[in-house]
């Protein structure tokens, strides 16, 4: 009952996209605090948004059905506003100087994104719709002004773009003038050190993975900020103990000293290259750099697989306590009469437990190379993130993820079956999903779901179920295979098996390419069989799958060539209550359109059962029988028109 109580708030695809376009719209309007450089546009891109709310509400309230077109278009709306919303959350978040450095790529998203909420306007055709003038009238202003926004688009700061672009080009130069220096800091709203810090801390963020490329310019980027951070610090004629990190050796021997500090300075390698703060709880990573911990830990959550500072490719990431660096920098406070940095309390190292387990020693052993301590230490790893939410953030943050799945490939049956379900039990974790996904964990996954034991089997099931929140993790998984396998499973599995496979398969087949995949792999007819088994355990997840694929041009074709129908309106005259509501709900979904499969249902007996169910059903069961039954009745009427018309034809030609 709990996978159709799930669909039952989805079942209409026009109800979802409707419900996406309000959420994206609210989630929108709540953005604020746009970056000084990009800030009127998007401002303009924000309000012409929200005056489109009234729009999706008037749709929501429709009772009218809505064409194939128009449908698109809504879809193809949802898809302009979730781009919107990413783009000004980076307008929001991220860093003024790289943005002002990006003008033609600026320019070309504003462009972008104009042109597909005109594209989508256009097709929702909203001056034919049932609707107010008055909301007629608003949105064809707003058509407008993306119309012809979309034609007069210029790149974003500009001006800016050229006094940066000089003092970038010679960042290497330390003698930059105090006037240009002062102009852009007043441009760019640069006032005091913490403004310096939070864009330090957005500039990090910004930087893209795998970015050979941008090596130098963001280098020079950084350099540019260390300039424009002395010359504050000069100009408020104040010190701060934090400084920026030098990401270049060039860079070292040529900062200007002839500062005079009122209170102490701390050495660049007190200071967390990310944050500019003095570093609490140092940590060293494979490439040697140490960071704050939750600062680097950060970084790794949001996906990026570089190293901030040397931009290397990080093979592993494992955060090591840097004790020996933690212990100088308490004697440096100490003898500068400050008072040393508190580490936080959820960086130890110690996991809850009976025993008081050491995360270095579990880590020691997965990585081994020994069978034995690698089956131990994955066991006890799958233990103690079993019940326990804060060892699943501490084994997570230890590193233990990408060495549990190295050992999902080992066709060891007990060690792969402990590694899929100790990766079950952190992605229980939400901080750890990301990391699970992108450690590269889905594809040793798949291998536990495809090779494995059936435990290993019904947990890699389960695993893909946790990971599968976001659109984008179950595109992620839906295109590295994980559907023939769940398939497999849901075929071939215990009872618990077809469960966590039918979970995961409703999951992923929320989006279209998935419902595509799955009806590739042949799940259409394995449902099938599954409606007919005679324990009828696996009828809800059947019916709930098979309604999903129903809203698939694909899906409808293949359910049709089973020739599922009279299976169908045998659950609604003799299947448990909410089987009935689920049949029918199915069935309004594939005979809308169909004259034939009406004309077919009529004559296999649907009527009466339908009747029951409209009378004696619950409120949604009702509904969708009264939705079938007037179907059936439009359909009959004119097929009884249409045979009274052929009939006095007839008789007319004989006479």
């Amino acid at each position: 009952m709990g996978l159709m109580a799930t669909f039952e708030a989805m079942e209409e695809d026009r109800a979802l996209v409707l419900k996406k376009l309000i959420d994206a719209v609210n989630e929108i309007s709540a953005i604020s605090g746009f970056k000084c450089v990009v800030k009127k546009q998007c401002r303009d891109l924000s309000r012409r948004v929200k005056l489109l709310m009234p729009l999706f509400e008037e749709f929501v309230e429709m009772k009218d059905d809505i064409s194939q077109e128009v449908f698109e278009a809504l879809v193809l709306m949802v898809e302009a506003l979730e781009s919107a919303k990413e783009f000004l959350g980076i307008s929001c978040r991220g860093s003024k100087i790289f943005l002002v450095l990006q003008p033609e790529q600026m320019k070309s998203k504003f462009q972008e994104l104009t042109a597909h909420f005109e594209q989508a306007l256009s097709g929702i055709s909203y001056y034919q719709l049932n609707i107010p003038n008055e909301i007629k009238e608003q949105v064809e202003l707003i058509h407008a002004q993306f119309e012809r926004a979309k034609k007069i688009i210029n790149a974003p700061y500009l001006e800016q773009y050229e006094e940066i672009s000089s003092i970038y080009n010679q960042s290497y130069d330390l003698d930059t003038e105090p006037d240009i220096l002062s102009m852009l800091c007043k441009k760019l709203e640069f006032t005091n050190i913490e403004d310096l810090k939070e864009e330090s801390l957005a500039l990090h963020e910004m930087i893209p993975d795998g970015s050979g490329d941008l090596k130098g310019n963001i280098e020079k980027m950084l350099i540019l900020l260390k300039k424009i951070e002395y010359f504050v610090r000069t100009e408020n004629q104040k010190t701060s103990i934090y400084s920026f990190e030098n990401f270049s050796a060039m860079t070292s021997d040529r900062v200007c000293t002839n500062l005079s500090p009122k209170l102490p300075v701390a050495p660049d390698d007190f200071r967390c290259p990310i944050s500019l703060e003095l570093m609490r709880d140092p940590v060293i990573i494979c490439t040697g750099q140490t960071y704050e911990r939750t600062c680097i830990r950060r970084w790794l959550e949001a996906g990026h697989a570089t190293c901030p500072k040397t931009q290397q490719n990080l093979h592993s990431t494992i955060l090591t306590p840097n004790y020996a660096l933690s212990s100088l920098i308490t004697h440096w406070c100490e003898s500068n009469g400050l008072n040393p940095p508190k580490r936080c309390a959820n960086s130890c190292t110690k996991l809850s437990s009976s025993m008081g387990v050491e995360i270095g020693t579990l880590l020691s052993k997965l990585t081994s190379g020994n069978i034995e301590d690698q089956r131990a230490a994955a066991g006890e790893v799958r233990l103690l993130a079993k019940n326990n939410r804060n060892n699943r953030l501490l084994i997570a943050e230890a590193g233990a993820i990408p060495f549990l799945v190295d050992l999902c490939y080992i066709l060891d049956g007990p060690t792969q079956e402990h590694a899929v379900t100790a990766l079950l039990n952190l992605s229980l974790c939400e901080d750890n999903k990301r990391s699970i996904i992108f450690s590269g964990a889905v594809p040793a996954i798949l291998c536990a779901l495809k090779h494995g034991t059936l435990e290993a089997r019904e947990n890699a099931a389960a695993t893909i179920f946790s990971l599968s929140v976001s659109s984008e993790y179950k595109l992620i998984i839906g295109k590295l295979g994980a559907i023939p396998g769940l398939v497999t499973l849901l075929r071939e599995g215990t009872q618990r098996g077809k469960k966590d496979a039918a979970d995961a398969l409703f999951k992923l087949c929320v989006l279209r390419e998935n419902k595509g995949r799955a009806i590739r792999a042949d799940m259409v007819p394995l449902l099938t069989a599954l409606l007919t088994e005679p324990s009828g355990e696996m009828v809800d997840e059947a019916l709930a799958l098979m309604s999903l694929l129903a809203s698939h041009p694909d899906g409808k074709t293949a359910i049709g060539d089973v020739e599922a129908l009279p299976i169908f309106v045998k659950i609604i005259e003799s299947g448990l209550s909410n089987n009935k509501e689920n049949a029918a709900s199915l069935l309004v979904r594939l005979c809308e359109g169909d004259c034939q499969l009406l004309l077919e249902a009529r004559e296999l007996g649907v009527m009466i059962p339908l009747l029951d169910l409209a009378e004696n059903g619950s409120d949604r069961g009702k509904r969708k029988a009264a939705q079938l039954l007037e179907l059936i009745g439009n359909i009959t009427e004119q097929h009884e028109i249409a045979q009274a018309q052929a009939s006095t034809e007839v008789n007319n030609n004989s006479s």
